[in-house]
C-alpha cells in the first residue's frame, strides 16, 4: 500500500516536506516511524525513539498503534509551544 508522510516544522528542515512509501498491509504508525529510523541519516536523528514527535494520521491526531491504510496521509512534527 502507498501512504504519502509529511514533515512539519524542524522535521521538514531536515527531511523536506513530503515523501511517498510503500508499507506492509496492516502497518501501524510506530512500524512506519520505525521503518523510516532504520534509513539512518537525518531520519534516524529527527525520528529518533526518545524524541517528542507528534503525528495525525488524516489530519487527526493519532498514536504509534493506529493503523495505516493504503493512500493514508501521515504527518509527523514536533510538539508545539506557545506563549
Amino acid at each position: 500500500m502507498s501512504v504519502t508522510v509529511r514533515y512539519f516544522a524542524s522535521l521538514r528542515e531536515a527531511l523536506g516536506a513530503s515523501e511517498v512509501l510503500d508499507l506492509a498491509a496492516g502497518s501501524t504508525l510506530g512500524q512506519l516511524r520505525d521503518r523510516l529510523i532504520q534509513r539512518g541519516g537525518a531520519h534516524a536523528q529527527v525520528l529518533a525513539r526518545g524524541r517528542a514527535l507528534r503525528c495525525a494520521l488524516n489530519q487527526v491526531m493519532a498514536d504509534e498503534a493506529s493503523a495505516v491504510a493504503d493512500g493514508a496521509e501521515v504527518a509527523f512534527f514536533p510538539p508545539v509551544t506557545g506563549g
